[in-house]
């Protein structure tokens, strides 16, 4: 199953083998190598990761999304779940050209909004979102589109700042 998502000029659809120079271009950036674990080194490099999404895909395990705009590609987001949990993790980041225009806001809730649809998306209740203590940008997405502040996380790893754990829960309709 193919999924697709979009909203005016935003579309989330899955990465596929003809992105991998864009990859490389966007994952070509300081600003996103200093905020993400995403390491991405040229165009033979790229496809290897694209095909560890579509891996993910198949395992149902790790929805991974290019973000385009007006058919560019500019950005990656990605659902994280778990069989049988009602909490999934996502995740995003946005190439240099993407960058404070509200690109990754606009993302995230369009996944969000799928996430928790129960009829086409994955019916999740909880959704969390982690990100790097020390960005900024990153608290605004989350803030911005509804994804409330839990806790603080202490570092992973020596050389790593705290994280921030965002989560926003699916709102059930009452009648």
């Amino acid at each position: 199953m193919t999924v697709i998502l979009s909203s005016s000029d935003l579309t989330l659809r899955p990465w596929e083998p003809g992105d991998a120079d864009a990859l490389a271009a966007l994952a070509d950036d300081e600003e996103l190598r200093r905020w993400t674990s995403h390491r991405v080194a040229g165009p033979e490099d790229a496809a290897r990761w694209i095909a560890t999404q579509a891996a993910g895909w198949e395992s149902g395990e790790r929805l991974s999304f290019a973000v385009l705009v007006t058919g560019r590609v500019v950005g990656h987001i990605v659902l994280k779940r778990s069989e049988g949990e009602a909490c999934g993790e996502v995740g995003y980041w946005t190439g240099a050209p993407a960058r404070g225009l509200g690109v990754a806001s606009r993302a995230v809730e369009l996944l969000t909004g799928w996430a928790f649809d129960t009829g086409t998306g994955a019916g999740l209740s909880r959704l969390e979102l982690i990100h790097n203590a020390g960005n900024p940008a990153s608290c605004r997405v989350a803030q911005k589109t509804g994804y409330v502040l839990k806790s603080v996380l202490p570092p992973r790893a020596r050389d790593e700042a705290e994280g921030h754990l965002h989560a926003r829960e699916r709102v059930i309709a009452r009648h």
